[in-house]
């Protein structure tokens, strides 16, 4: 997938988001802008925003001398999440459907992004959870229960922190035994790594492995040889989030992707309006959404 202006405009503001996380300064934060401009000039907008994001997110990190820019927003974000997940849970025990509301509320928590929204609120988090109970579900979900019901392993690769949380709801529906969670190598972003897994217990429940990457999406090339290994040998394979489907949705293996459209080319590539609600099956890196 490539990159447009307008994802070049939404990764040059995460990075000035991120240096005023590491700094209150603001020549440093005109530093990292003009460093930033300076890189995406030179960048092949061919490549997925994801591929760019990493570069940047990188020289940031390695500037500052902070490994973890955005760990404190995790936190918070993580916390936030547990708080809402005790209600949640009894929602989807009560359910005539349990597996479609943890489904639903899996993609709501895929509002929890501080790249599409650098100031989200509990309040932002609340009416995307109503929202997700209100508005109908685009794709397969139907395929999607039958893949499920025939599946001996299952890769579940995570998104963001907070988001995390929600994702733990549809995983306690999956036969836990059956999954392998799969996160982030390294911090970028608000993108969940171990720490985020462990704080939200999913590593007590299911193996949790990382994909051995910077990227907040999931470039195979990028990743570990452990990683991509389980990748094309599980039978069934979960994807959280719009960088990761911005960075799978040519690969020749056919993953369910689970999120919120949030930019104007997903919008396109898929189809359907911003802030839609997808599970979309991935076939050969052809995306198309039955009508």
């Amino acid at each position: 997938m490539k990159t447009s202006l307008d994802c070049v405009s939404c990764i040059l503001r995460q990075t000035l988001d991120a240096a005023r996380m590491v700094s209150g300064d603001p020549a440093v934060h005109e530093k990292f802008l003009r460093d930033a401009l300076g890189l995406a000039k030179e960048m092949d907008l061919n490549q997925s925003p994801p591929a760019m994001a990493q570069r940047l997110h990188r020289h940031l990190r390695e500037e500052s001398g902070v490994d973890d820019p955005y760990r404190e927003t995790k936190d918070q974000q993580n916390f936030m999440a547990l708080n809402m997940i005790p209600s949640l849970r009894s929602s989807i025990k009560s359910s005539n459907d349990p597996l479609l509301l943890a489904t639903r509320l899996a993609i709501a928590g895929n509002v929890i992004d501080m790249g599409a929204n650098g100031n989200l609120t509990k309040t932002d988090v609340l009416q995307a959870i109503n929202v997700a109970l209100s508005e109908p579900l685009v794709g397969e979900f139907d395929e999607f229960r039958k893949a499920i019901a025939k599946a001996q392993s299952i890769l579940y690769l995570a998104d963001n922190a907070g988001e995390i949380a929600f994702d733990r709801l549809l995983i306690e529906m999956l036969l836990p035994e059956r999954v392998t969670l799969a996160v982030r190598g390294a911090p970028v972003s608000n993108d969940a790594t171990f720490v985020d897994a462990q704080a939200v217990g999913l590593d007590r429940i299911v193996e949790t492995i990382d994909n051995g990457s910077d990227a907040p999406g999931t470039l195979l090339s990028d990743c570990s040889a452990e990683f991509r290994h389980r990748f094309t040998s599980a039978d069934l394979i979960i994807v959280k989030g719009q960088g990761n489907f911005e960075t799978l949705n040519n690969e020749s293996e056919n993953p369910f992707f689970l999120f919120k459209v949030k930019c104007p080319l997903v919008a396109d590539l898929v189809n359907q309006p911003i802030h839609t609600q997808i599970l979309l099956q991935n076939r050969s890196g052809k995306n198309e959404l039955k009508n």
